[in-house]
C-alpha cells in the first residue's frame, strides 16, 4: 500500500495504490462528499491479490481527505471539474487506459470520462448510480424516508470534534442503507480515519453545492454511445436511485452486464456483498 500526493492541474490529489503497478489498473472513484476511505483497505487488497493480480488505486476528491481543500461553503469549481480531476489523474499517473469503478457521483464521473475521453478507459464498473444522459425512462425518485430527510436535513456536527463527526456519519450511513445492517463499529472507524486525515471535513459538503450544476458546455452526454465494456452493480434496496435506475443504465449501454446486490442500499459495497462483488469485478477486468 503506497500513498502519495499527485499534482493534477490546479489541485493536488492524495492517491493510494495497492498491488503491482505492472498489472491492469482499477481506479476507484468515490461519491459526492466522500474521501477514498470508504473503499475499504480489505476490499482493495482482495481486488489487488485476486485472479492474476490488479493494480488498485483509490484517491481523495478535491475538498476531501488530504487533497487540496478550499473554504467550506465556497467551492471555486463546478460539478464537472471533479470529473476533469479524475481524467487528469489518469494522465498524471500514466497508467491508462484504466478500469474505472465509480459509485454514485463517481459512477457519473466514470460515464463522462468514457464518453469524452474513451482512450483513457479500458472498462467501466458503475455502482449505485444513474445515467448521465440518454435514458428517457420515467424512473422512480428517492424513497419516502430519504425524501423526508432531504426536506428536514440533520444538523451539522461539531466539525472539530471527532466523536460528533462520527455520530453524524453513522446517522448518514443508516439513512442510505438497505436491509443489510449498518456495521456501526466499522463506520465509526472509517469516520475516525476521515476526520484525522482531512484538512477540513466540513469542506466535503462543497460537493453538494456543485453536483448537478450545468457548467459543462460540451456535447450532451448519452450513455448509449459508451463503447467500453461495462458492468452495472446496483443494490436491491437503494433508497436514492431505486434499482430501476441501474437496470435502465445497463439496458442503455451496449453489451453491459447487470448485477443486483441483494439488500444493499446507496453505498460503496459493504463487506456482506464482497463475495459477489470481488469475483464479478475480477471477471469483468480480466484479460485487458
Amino acid at each position: 500500500m503506497t500513498r502519495r500526493l499527485v499534482d493534477v492541474g490546479e489541485v493536488t490529489l492524495c492517491v493510494e495504490s495497492f498491488g503491482d503497478p505492472a498489472r491492469p489498473t482499477l481506479l476507484l472513484v468515490s461519491g459526492a462528499a466522500a474521501s477514498m476511505d470508504w473503499w475499504d483497505v480489505e476490499l482493495c487488497t482482495r481486488l489487488a491479490e485476486g485472479g492474476d493480480g490488479r493494480h488498485v488505486v483509490r484517491y481523495d476528491h478535491r475538498d476531501t481527505g488530504e487533497s487540496t481543500t478550499g473554504e467550506p461553503g465556497a467551492p471555486s469549481y463546478g460539478g464537472w471539474q471533479l470529473g476533469d480531476d479524475c481524467g487528469g489523474l489518469i494522465e498524471a499517473l500514466d497508467v491508462g487506459p484504466v478500469d474505472l469503478v465509480g459509485v454514485s457521483m463517481g459512477g457519473g464521473i466514470a460515464q463522462m470520462i468514457a464518453l469524452r475521453h474513451p482512450a483513457l478507459v479500458a472498462g467501466l464498473t458503475l455502482i449505485a448510480t444513474t445515467a448521465v444522459g440518454g435514458v428517457d425512462a420515467d424512473l422512480p425518485g428517492p424513497s419516502p424516508r430519504l425524501s423526508a430527510t432531504f426536506e428536514s436535513p440533520p444538523a451539522d456536527p461539531d466539525w472539530a470534534d471527532a466523536a460528533s463527526y462520527a455520530d453524524w456519519v453513522v446517522a448518514g450511513a443508516r439513512t442510505y442503507a438497505g436491509t443489510i445492517p449498518v456495521d456501526e463499529p466499522r463506520v465509526r472507524d472509517i469516520a475516525a480515519t476521515i476526520h484525522a486525515r482531512s484538512h477540513d471535513p466540513a469542506a466535503a459538503n462543497n460537493h453538494w453545492l456543485v453536483v448537478g450544476s450545468d457548467d459543462d458546455d460540451g456535447e450532451p452526454l448519452d450513455v448509449r454511445r459508451i463503447t467500453a465494456p461495462t458492468l452495472v452493480m446496483h443494490g436491491s434496496e437503494d433508497p436514492l436511485f431505486p434499482p430501476a435506475h441501474g437496470r435502465a443504465l445497463a439496458d442503455a449501454i451496449p453489451g453491459a452486464t447487470w448485477l443486483e446486490l441483494p439488500g444493499m442500499g446507496h453505498e460503496v459495497p459493504p463487506p456482506d456483498t464482497w463475495d459477489l462483488v470481488v469475483p464479478a469485478l475480477l471477471r469483468h477486468t480480466a484479460d485487458r
